[in-house]
């Protein structure tokens, strides 16, 4: 059989594509290699799935073309997907900084979008759905695409690239999507681990005592600077605002942490006028706490009352919790990444339809190519675009 469109992976972005061009009519074939769907969505948010981000917008992503992500994030919005959750009776709420999540468990978004490629057949189409399908050869010949999947030859006038990048293998994450890409002529972004956590070494590696201790802090690398809660693992450093980082974060790169960032000014000069036989760590312990209080006092080799410190090197203190520069010696790689940042490149696609220039009718869409949103739904909502933009083109052709 052959079909309008074979979409290699049924992830978020692949299952999403599948949907709505089969309820415009096309036949289409997802072939997942995993033994169900939709796995990435079933661990995402804690097991809650956050689907959408209420504030998403081109500035929530990186990418060699910043302004790539315009197109498809301005035709399908989070209220847009938002409206489909509705429609499905799955109740959900907002967490803090627009994320929204489902109230019960992640499965339902995946039997959510499993239920509108079914109603691809009321609308004249069709979505067949394959799993623990092993790609083993793709080739275009006579203007059609052939793709063999364990065994079996199958013939598509389009063919959508939907599996993603390499992070999270242990989910049957692989780089499967850039030496496709790359079959075809497509340049690739170097792919490499993003909203990851970080690791410590050298001095820093005294930080790693602190493992369990959280704080809310401002993080900032190459000019980019996140507030939110950081915490000391075993290894180095994670935590919401550690992931968001260390998409902006190189090897090489420092890192700077302001611990307190609600303070600013000559805080602790003030302190010492008002009060000069507080002790220092009994001030950094009425903000911070007791561990991380202590360790930070210890390494600014300051004790005693402030009374009885020079204000030199009060403010050389604030100066560096303020800007405490840690030096990360690597992150934790695609086992830890939630996502992956670089992919097939942009410059080889259509901003509007996904589609790659060299060659009609091949499209890459989702984690799969050079667009990389913040933690917080980001990449969730640049799977649904994108797969629309898609499904838009392909319906069309």
């Amino acid at each position: 059989m052959t079909y309008d469109a074979i979409i290699l992976g049924g992830g978020a972005a692949g299952l999403f594509c599948a949907a709505m061009a089969g309820q415009q009519g096309k036949r289409v074939l997802v072939l997942e290699r995993a033994d169900k769907v939709g796995k990435k969505i079933l661990i995402s948010g804690g097991g809650r799935c956050n689907f959408t981000n209420i504030n998403a917008g081109p500035a929530n992503y990186l990418s060699s073309n910043p302004h790539f992500a315009k197109s498809a994030l301005a035709r399908y919005s989070p209220q847009d997907f938002v409206e489909m959750v509705d429609s499905h009776g799955i109740d959900w709420h907002e967490k803090t900084l627009g994320q929204l999540f489902c109230d019960g468990r992640s499965t339902q978004i995946v039997d959510m979008l499993v239920d509108e490629c079914a109603k691809a057949e009321q609308h004249g189409g069709q979505v067949t759905i394959l799993t623990e399908q092993l790609v083993s050869e793709v080739a275009h010949e006579g203007g059609a695409f052939l793709v063999t999947a364990s065994g079996t030859l199958h013939g598509g006038h389009t063919l959508v690239i939907a599996t993603g990048g390499p992070s999270i293998p242990k989910m049957g994450a692989s780089d499967f999507a850039y030496d496709l890409a790359r079959q075809f002529g497509l340049k690739v972004v170097h792919p490499r681990p993003a909203l990851v956590p970080l690791t410590l070494g050298g001095e820093d590696v005294l930080f790693r005592d602190l493992s369990g201790v959280s704080a809310p802090v401002e993080a900032t690398a190459n000019k980019t600077t996140f507030s939110e809660a950081a915490l000391f693992t075993h290894r180095g450093l994670s935590g919401p605002v550690i992931l968001q980082i260390s998409s902006y974060w190189r090897p090489g790169d420092a890192l700077a942490i302001n611990f307190l960032p609600d303070l600013t000014g000559d805080w602790l000069i003030e302190i010492k006028k008002a009060n000069p036989r507080v002790n220092f760590k009994t001030v950094l312990r009425e903000h911070l706490s007791e561990r991380l209080a202590t360790v930070l006092a210890e390494r600014l080799n300051l004790s005693g009352d402030l009374g009885n410190l020079p204000d030199k090197a009060l403010r050389r203190a604030q100066d560096n919790l303020r800007s405490w520069q840690f030096h990360p010696n690597g992150s934790e790689g695609f086992a830890k990444a939630e996502v992956t940042a670089g992919g097939i490149s942009t410059a080889e696609l259509s901003s509007q339809t996904m589609e790659a220039k060299k060659l009609p009718r091949l499209y890459a869409i989702g984690e799969a190519v050079d667009v990389t949103g913040w933690l917080g739904g980001y990449n969730f909502q640049w799977a649904w675009a994108s797969a629309y933009a898609a499904a838009q083109a392909i319906a069309e052709n």
